[in-house]
């Protein structure tokens, strides 16, 4: 199987196929979720607190994101690999943001990246597309601006706002995105946005209208309990299973079980 491209997504939205994604921070996660046959995997700035600690996706930087980035990339052989940038690494200079979204794709082995935003970021991915780089939008909630949104909150929820996204969204279509996805927004409005664009709707928090949907792959299963939103679904408690064989380690360590003869030299 040849790796997904962004033409293939596009492909997929015409031929009314789900598009899956999920993300991805390190290698051995990153090649299960490949061998399985998700489409994206998204390097999430979410690694800024599931894999960090960090109370929100702000601190994370760009030297972190190529990091793990590059880690997820030597995991995946069919997967398209689109980094999230980080805050600050594209709003402040134009130049900046073309040559950050560039180190994705040269140095960390991505094929793509997502920024977050709509018309005032258009002369920015445009930049970046012309660069040779590929774009994927995101509307709705925007983590990156919490502080200005005032916290987690639904969006598109009033007609005005629901007409500037959608507004947004034929914007970002035009500049060239190549999939956008939409973060906690009514399912109407989703559906809308869906049906009025030609390019792949992403939903996380958007309901089943999109055209694929995206999780953080440690809400599927059952790592990150510190937040727990409406639209996750855990798949598995692997918090638990884990401890149970943590615990089943220690155990036999200190009872002189662990090892045995036969698993030594």
């Amino acid at each position: 199987m040849s790796r997904m491209t962004t033409t293939k997504l596009q492909e997929m939205k015409k031929a009314s196929q789900k598009i899956t994604m999920l993300t991805a921070y390190d290698y051995s996660m990153a090649k299960i979720l490949d061998n399985c046959g998700v489409d994206v995997l998204l390097v999430g700035d979410s690694l800024s607190m599931v894999m960090l600690g960090n109370e929100n996706i702000l601190p994370v930087t760009m030297d972190e994101m190529v990091t793990f980035t590059k880690a997820v990339a030597k995991g995946t052989t069919k997967a398209l690999v689109v980094a999230d940038m980080p805050f600050l690494s594209y709003k402040v200079d134009l130049k900046d943001a073309v040559y950050n979204a560039g180190r994705f794709i040269k140095e960390a082995g991505a094929q793509a990246v997502k920024v977050e935003g709509g018309e005032h970021i258009a002369k920015t991915i445009l930049s970046m597309i012309h660069a040779d780089i590929p774009v994927m939008g995101h509307l709705g909630l925007t983590p990156q601006a919490i502080h200005q949104m005032g916290g987690y909150k639904i969006q598109g929820k009033t007609p005005p706002s629901a007409k500037e996204l959608i507004k947004d969204a034929k914007i970002l279509e035009e500049v060239g995105i190549f999939a956008l996805i939409l973060e906690c927004i009514p399912y109407e409005l989703a559906q809308e946005v869906a049906q009025a664009i030609n390019i792949p709707t992403i939903g996380i928090g958007a309901g089943p209208y999109c055209d694929g949907q995206v999780l953080v792959i440690h809400d599927v299963l059952g790592l990150y309990d510190e937040i727990r939103p409406k639209f996750v679904r855990p798949y598995l408690d692997l918090k638990s299973i884990i401890a149970k064989a943590v615990n089943k380690y220690i155990a036999d360590v200190r009872q002189g079980e662990f090892p045995t003869l036969e698993e030594s030299y």
